[in-house]
């Protein structure tokens, strides 16, 4: 049997209802995160554009934007909420995916189960259901034959399985919606090959997420996909893709992002925090990190909030000299900020043996910084969000009220967060109405960001 199939099956028969406690506690948390995410990411150009072309390619339909009031298709929707939760890059990952799972799945399962009416218990199954697969597939990938570490890659398959569980596709087709959704997502460019990374275009999320909607919904027409996709040992390790199914769910080993950059330097920010010593001047700040931090685009100027989230050096000095808060989220005008930009520039940036192995597992760092007192270090080998170091849910209703302040008023806040401290014993309804009020108006009249292609 291809592994497809076994991913398949398991996908489309696990018993209806039936996840663990932990789990469904696990998906009201990650959901939270979300939306927070998707809440600040609201006006980025990224996210803007998405919802400037969804209703041209993709048609309005009963699906709701966040926090918009817009109705889209079903993939119009997706893809747009899509791109504003992956926008600021503060969304959830999973180390040994090395990306974000939630952004493709929980936008796809909202999206095809408010469309077709689903129940609680089939929402639920679908998002747990969508992450364990999607992240299966990305952490299958022996490290070294990655050539892209874009989540675009690996999410769609996820998205499949959970827009294929509200269809209520069987094995056979369900394995064809992976095997669709795998052989049409997105390519992506390979690190390092591309400035994609200082750009809209980013993890390839979005397209991602339209691909595996695609392969649920052309499967459940009678269309076939490539099912051996997966059977290649030399990149996808078999045991990783299909031991333990439905024994170990791969999102109770999500982490989650309290600053918006690149996860890579989370532990690099979380030891200044602790170094920092405000109102001082940096003398010198030198990090030391795994190999692959290096290969990040880490623009010294960067020109757009996709490149500073890339950037050890733009993130770093932004925390060195304003602090965590100035990262939850990044406002676009530090990008110019002539202080940032010159601690920027100073700041030196190395691969330590210390951490050669490190990656995916971990991506831990060691700063030394220099107030004027000689230099002080400090290695976090398990940043603040890690399974390790995990948030707390204080800690990520904190995030929600924090990050989307800029774009969503406090009485709304309150709505939605309300709605998802009882997502396990009241469902979506209460959630799903809480997200459709349109903020735009009231942000407007108090002074926030406003939306022209929302009037």
């Amino acid at each position: 049997m291809h592994a497809i199939e076994d991913l398949a099956g398991f996908a489309a028969d696990h018993p209806r209802g039936a996840l663990p406690v932990a789990v469904r506690d696990a998906i009201r948390d990650l959901v939270t995160d979300l939306l927070g995410a998707a809440a600040a990411g609201l006006h980025t150009p990224l996210a803007t554009a998405a919802r400037g072309a969804a209703p041209a390619l993709h048609g309005p339909g009963p699906c709701g934007v966040w926090f918009t009031g817009m109705g889209l298709s079903v993939a119009g929707a997706a893809m747009a909420n899509a791109a504003a939760a992956s926008a600021l890059d503060i969304d959830d990952g999973h180390r040994g995916a090395a990306g974000h799972p939630g952004a493709g799945v929980i936008p796809a399962a909202l999206a095809v189960g408010q469309a077709l009416g689903s129940d609680d218990a089939a929402i639920l199954d679908a998002i747990a259901l969508g992450y364990d697969v999607a992240l299966r597939v990305g952490a299958s990938r022996p490290t070294g034959s990655f050539d892209t570490y874009a989540s675009g890659r690996w999410v769609g398959y996820g998205v499949a399985v959970a827009a294929g569980r509200l269809l209520e596709l069987d094995a056979g087709a369900m394995a064809h919606a992976m095997a669709i959704a795998g052989a049409e997502g997105p390519i992506s460019f390979a690190t390092g090959s591309s400035a994609y990374q200082g750009s809209t275009v980013k993890e390839a999320i979005p397209p991602a997420v339209v691909a595996g909607l695609t392969g649920a919904f052309r499967a459940r027409a009678g269309a076939t996909g490539p099912l051996d996709l997966l059977d290649r040992d030399d990149r996808f390790a078999r045991v990783r893709l299909t031991g333990g199914l439905g024994a170990d769910w791969a999102l109770l080993h999500c982490y989650l992002k309290p600053y918006a950059c690149c996860r890579y330097m989370h532990a690099a920010v979380d030891a200044i925090a602790a170094l920092r010593q405000p109102g001082r001047p940096v003398v010198s700040l030198a990090i030391e990190t795994f190999p692959q931090g290096l290969r990040l685009s880490n623009a010294r100027r960067p020109a757009t909030l996709e490149a500073g989230q890339y950037s050890y050096y733009f993130s770093c000095a932004l925390a060195a000299l304003h602090g965590v808060t100035a990262l939850q989220p990044v406002d676009p005008a530090w990008l110019h900020d002539a202080d940032v930009l010159a601690l920027a520039e100073r700041i030196t940036l190395s691969a330590h043996a210390d951490f050669a192995d490190a990656f995916p597992v971990g991506t831990p760092c060691r700063v030394i910084v220099d107030h004027g007192d000689g230099p002080r270090a400090l290695t976090v080998h398990h940043p603040l969000g890690d399974v390790a170091n995990p948030m707390s849910r204080a800690q990520i209703t904190d995030k929600f009220r924090r990050i989307a302040a800029a774009n969503v008023p406090a009485a709304r806040r309150d709505a939605v967060l309300a709605a998802l401290d009882g997502l396990t014993a009241d469902g979506f309804a209460p959630l799903l109405a809480a997200l459709k009020h349109d903020t735009t108006d009231t942000m407007t009249q108090q002074g926030g960001t406003t939306d022209a292609l929302l009037v």
